[in-house]
């Protein structure tokens, strides 16, 4: 997304509920109800939270909200700092009510803490003064400590500029950063569109690291220099329509472009798997991009399945890829949350003897990273029961 905050998720109250503290200090559930959905937060919600290294979005969403694709339904953008749509290590989140609604805000470097209920304006939990850094150490001690030439240094925080970290993912990198660049599905037209191996120098057919080889099918003058070698894997259908969607791309490894024509000559710079005749190549991306986008819920109401998972295993939980068939043709996006729900199947009444269908229960939460046209891939955030092929997905 290219704001925190769109204006489609602008709030629509239909009727607020805000309980404030107890006398405890426990912090009892906010609700705020819009147009039938509820934002929930937390039971013991933090009203401020300060970004470390290794956090990402859905982490810091979840500290605050039980609901964390409403997350831009309640942040407000600080237009006071730079880069108000990316969130860095050392930047502190505000959770703050306003006219009875919590709004989540950033503040970054110097700027003035928003005020809570028994606060002292100005007073930042945990901050430290910064000294004049024009200075000497020395003189600086001999102020503080009353020293006989009786010059006094006024301790004062101050803003210093510096490079900012990257910004925080949506979710875990080391997850996901490498299926973000590999092909992971390929459909009919991008099989037509891609070159194919044809064979190796000498004639060798197996091919490995640093050996050069010859591809047909690309085109007369490409640009791109560096592509990735894959192999068309099983069949992809819909399980609802039984329409072939694609198929999966089995990542070979790397090649280097060093004479276009027809045939092209390349050279391999890495092997994941063997390469053979008729394999393919795409055009590789000059970097995988760090996922900044920021979890929300589709604008229609959406209904799907779980067609495959990564390894090809029928059973898996938190933490694990798996693609659904619902893509950029339905609406589909990065950042889309979609909830999983687990098929009970069917009962026999204890009184009429005959068997009736239980309604699906929730599993899990999902969160789409990679959309394709008639496809896309998700990581599952959150699982209470196993999630498995053919469970169905659908908007929270």
């Amino acid at each position: 997304m290219s704001a925190l905050r769109n204006p489609l998720f602008s709030l629509v109250v239909a009727a607020v509920v805000a309980l404030p503290a107890t006398s405890s200090g426990q912090n009892e559930q906010v609700k705020v109800i819009e147009s039938g959905d509820i934002v929930q937060l937390q039971p013991d919600y933090p009203t401020r939270y300060t970004v470390v290294n290794g956090d990402t979005l859905w982490d810091i969403s979840t500290r605050f909200l039980r609901t964390p694709w409403h997350w831009p339904r309640i942040w407000k953008i600080n237009e006071q700092i730079a880069n108000p749509h990316l969130i860095y290590p050392g930047d502190v989140i505000v959770l703050r009510f306003v006219d009875g609604q919590p709004e989540l805000t950033v503040v970054r470097g110097g700027q003035p803490m928003p005020v809570q209920p028994g606060e002292v304006p100005g007073e930042v939990p945990g901050e430290v003064p910064l000294v004049d850094q024009d200075l000497p150490i020395s003189e600086v001690l001999e102020g503080v400590a009353g020293a006989p030439n009786g010059r006094v240094v006024r301790l004062s925080p101050r803003v210093l500029s510096r490079p900012l970290a990257q910004p925080i993912p949506t979710l875990s990198p080391e997850i996901i950063l490498p299926f973000l660049s590999r092909p992971l599905f390929v459909d009919d037209d991008q099989l037509e569109k891609s070159g194919y191996v044809t064979i190796g120098l000498d004639d060798r057919i197996a091919l490995g690291d640093h050996d050069e080889f010859y591809a047909r099918g690309l085109p007369e003058n490409p640009d791109a220099e560096f592509y990735m070698l894959y192999r068309k894997g099983k069949k992809i259908k819909d399980p609802d329509t039984k329409k072939l969607l694609g198929y999966e791309a089995i990542y070979l490894g790397d090649a280097k472009l060093l004479k276009a024509g027809d045939p092209a000559k390349f050279v391999v710079t890495k092997v994941k798997q063997e390469i053979l005749p008729r394999d393919h190549l795409l055009v590789a991306p000059l970097k995988a991009p760090l996922p900044y986008y920021f979890p929300h819920v589709p604008k229609t109401d959406l209904r799907g399945r779980i067609v495959t998972a990564l390894n090809a295993v029928s059973e898996v939980g938190p933490f694990t890829i798996v693609s659904v068939n619902l893509g950029r043709r339905d609406g589909i996006e990065e950042g889309h949350v979609l909830r999983i729900m687990r098929h009970v199947g069917k009962r026999k009444d204890p009184v009429t003897r005959k068997k009736y269908a239980l309604p699906d229960e929730e599993s899990g939460l999902m969160m789409i990273f990679r959309p394709y046209e008639k496809l896309s891939y998700g990581l599952i955030m959150n699982a209470s029961q196993p999630v498995h092929i053919l469970d169905a997905v659908e908007t929270p």
